[in-house]
């Protein structure tokens, strides 16, 4: 019975955790989280966890080590106030993007960070679109890996797409583009993109025929925008009229904003709510994925699969009681 599911947001993105909530039909149950005057952070959980299935809602996201902290404390505060199953939900994970030895003597974060989540007592945790594969690998405990194309696909669906076309900013993140053309019946492009350093990428070239098309790039993370505006300036180089950008996580850092808005191809730039939409930019169109968060909790709480939400389920096929759940966009 959904009485027994609990649900506790820390400080990153407390209107996400409450959307959930709404569709749940269950309380944002309280949570404290205090500062000590030596900078250490505490977590009290303000509801009862003894024996109920408790969601601690928290993407990593600025500023990422306090969030990451807290997510510590409140699965830690979970486990000693004897919860019987704790799933970290976790719709942004910062640390995937730490996921290879590309480098001597550096450090695997999306691995140590999977450790620590584990050890802090989490039983299992829920995300979407890890930035690589093998990052699903780095977990000790079960991982339901969501997905947040058939969201974005809703978007473009509501549009003419006469001479359309997917284009990813790198070959690495190509499976998902085709993905996302195959539920849009479009044909899908890449860039050949080598990366310099954290903000700066140079795509060499262009696979695919994308002249005198409207661009659709795709991408899981847009951070400092480097990879989408080099992209973007390549496309025009190859006759690309103009272009929407659309991602998971719009975490827009640095200058993102301003880079995106003032780039003449863009016509616009669809998100979803995995992480809070910066401040200052209305025409942003924010696409919510509470509906497959709260669909993945009620099946995760009843043992039932999960596993048709990895793929992008198409919202307007669902069966009418994931329906309601699905539906939406944020303001």
């Amino acid at each position: 019975m959904m009485r027994d599911v609990v649900v506790f947001s820390g400080s990153a993105h407390p209107a996400l955790a409450q959307r959930i909530c709404d569709r749940l039909g269950v309380e944002l149950s309280e949570a404290a989280i205090s500062r000590f005057s030596n900078d250490c952070l505490q977590a009290q959980l303000l509801a009862n966890c003894r024996q109920r299935d408790v969601y601690l809602v928290q993407p990593l996201v600025p500023p990422t080590q306090d969030s990451l902290m807290e997510l510590l404390l409140m699965i830690d505060a979970a486990r000693g106030a004897s919860a019987q199953q704790i799933t970290a939900v976790i719709p942004h994970y910062a640390y995937a993007r730490s996921d290879k030895k590309d480098a001597s003597r550096i450090s695997l974060g999306g691995r140590l960070v999977a450790d620590m989540i584990s050890a802090a007592g989490a039983h299992r945790v829920l995300t979407m679109n890890l930035h690589a594969p093998q990052v699903h690998g780095f977990f000790s405990v079960p991982v339901d890996h969501l997905t947040s194309l058939g969201v974005l696909a809703d978007h473009f669906r509501e549009q003419d797409l006469d001479r359309c076309v997917i284009v990813s900013p790198d070959l690495g993140n190509a499976k998902d583009a085709t993905q996302f053309s195959r539920l849009l019946g479009l044909p899908v492009a890449a860039g050949s993109k080598r990366r310099l350093a954290d903000d700066k990428v140079v795509i060499d070239s262009i696979v695919g025929d994308v002249h005198g098309k409207r661009a659709i790039v795709l991408d899981d993370e847009i951070a400092t925008g480097g990879s989408i505006v080099e992209i973007l300036d390549k496309l025009a180089e190859h006759g690309v009229t103009e272009a929407s950008v659309a991602c998971t996580h719009g975490l827009f850092a640095g200058r993102a904003v301003e880079r995106l808005r003032a780039h003449p191809l863009v016509k616009e730039v669809v998100t979803t709510d995995t992480v809070p939409a910066p401040q200052g930019w209305p025409e942003l169109q924010v696409r919510t994925i509470s509906g497959l968060f709260a669909e993945a909790i009620k099946r995760i709480h009843d043992g039932e699969s999960v596993s048709s939400l990895f793929d992008g389920v198409d919202p307007t096929h669902a069966p009418p009681r994931q329906r309601s759940l699905f539906d939406g966009i944020v303001g």
